[in-house]
């Protein structure tokens, strides 16, 4: 769930994460940026996914949801690069 962003901070966006830069394969995570209006899908707030491609300004993540893969198509302010740390079996 996406919590009220302080008083002093809404209506602003980081301008490094906006124009911040991916590579293929990395680790990202969803953070839907409030200040910007758009039409995100709920279901993948919290999500993450790895790095496919860059498409114009935004990337194309492939995200797990339920059994599929699917990729989205997101914009850079709205993820987030993560480590994460592979299970050892």
């Amino acid at each position: 769930m996406v919590r009220k962003k302080q008083i002093r901070a809404r209506g602003k966006f980081s301008i490094s994460q906006f124009f911040q830069k991916l590579k293929n394969g990395e680790n990202v995570a969803v953070v839907v940026e409030r200040t910007l209006a758009t039409s995100f899908p709920k279901r993948i707030q919290g999500r993450v996914g790895v790095v496919k491609e860059k498409r114009g300004r935004s990337y194309v993540v492939e995200i797990k949801d339920g059994n599929k893969l699917k990729e989205f198509i997101i914009a850079p302010i709205h993820l987030k690069k993560i480590k994460r740390i592979e299970k050892s079996k």
